[in-house]
């Protein structure tokens, strides 16, 4: 009897060890039905618009792009040749103001663009934008990115940065992005909505190199075109060497992803300081010669920010 309970509570550590380790491309350990974090309105809710949010104590940083140049309170700016980002108008949709961010991805002349801000991290973060998908918009292969660095100042502000097909060692980087997953094109342009990331425990790749790992739903709706989407996702940060780290993300309000268990690093320097809004195009699976994406209202924020307010 005793070595059965032995053997049970041995495979019972085994399954947890597991379910903390890689990604979770199939949403098997997705809690999001378990309703553990707020959806619906946020800090959010009470500012119209966004007016006025910049100032709620909570808050790390707001741009909703309607006043400033270019890349105006932003620290880097991705713009091959000037051709790629481009002030516009959301169209006719109240809550986001006049003025969007549009980035145009042209195949065999450039990858897309984006621009890129540090800021002071926190122990639990919250990004919020706003996005639309072009009518035409193929298949994006990466999008919006929440970057850990070792500092805000001199190199190691760029230590997060790179590394694709390698493992993080848990002291220099780690990384988690909120994207449209094609499947391979199996899913119609731009895709689902998941997570890849990049930390010192991720399963490695058939070809033996590192690439992201998935955070997936595969049953949420493919993500429509030509309409506003509220994104929001979260990251906790874990406690150096233990798998007490979560992510999370919203879809207009509505948690679709909720994950536990993961041991983003090692070190308690490491802190996700760095936040990258682009779209980033190739053409392995995008076929389209233009590909354009929009965003507006982009938050930061210590809590849960929710939609933009209508009141």
């Amino acid at each position: 009897m005793r070595n059965s309970l032995n053997s049970f509570v041995f495979i019972s550590l085994l399954t947890v060890v597991a379910e903390a380790l890689g990604g979770d491309p199939d949403g098997g350990a997705n809690l999001a039905e378990k309703k553990l974090l707020p959806s619906g309105e946020g800090l959010a809710a009470r500012f119209r618009g966004d007016a006025g949010l910049k100032s709620h104590s909570d808050v790390i940083f707001c741009d909703d792009f309607e006043s400033g140049t270019l890349g105006f309170g932003w620290d880097e700016t991705g713009n091959k040749g000037g051709n790629v980002l481009q002030l516009a108008s959301p169209g006719d949709v109240d809550a986001l103001g006049k003025r969007c961010l549009r980035v145009e991805a042209h195949l065999d002349k450039d990858t897309g663009g984006g621009l890129t801000k540090w800021f002071q991290p926190v122990d639990t973060v919250f990004i919020r934008f706003y996005t639309r998908f072009d009518p035409q918009c193929d298949y994006v292969h990466h999008f919006v990115t929440l970057r850990a660095n070792k500092g805000l100042t001199g190199g190691d502000k760029w230590s997060g940065f790179g590394g694709a097909g390698l493992k993080p060692d848990g002291a220099s980087r780690f990384s988690t992005a909120i994207e449209p997953w094609g499947n391979w094109g199996r899913f119609p342009a731009p895709g689902r909505w998941n997570f890849y990331s990049y930390w010192h425990e991720m399963e490695v790749s058939k070809d033996a190199k590192y690439w992201g790992n998935s955070y997936g739903v595969p049953a949420a709706p493919v993500i429509p075109k030509d309409r506003w989407i509220c994104v929001e996702f979260m990251l906790h940060h874990n406690t150096p060497s233990a798998p007490d780290g979560e992510q999370a993300f919203w879809i207009n309000g509505a948690l679709q992803g909720h994950w536990k268990g993961i041991n983003w690093r090692k070190n308690a320097d490491l802190k996700a300081n760095a936040l990258t809004l682009e779209s980033y195009v190739t053409d392995r699976w995008t076929k389209h010669p233009v590909n354009v994406v929009s965003f507006d209202n982009v938050v930061i924020a210590r809590r849960y920010i929710g939609p933009v307010g209508h009141k």
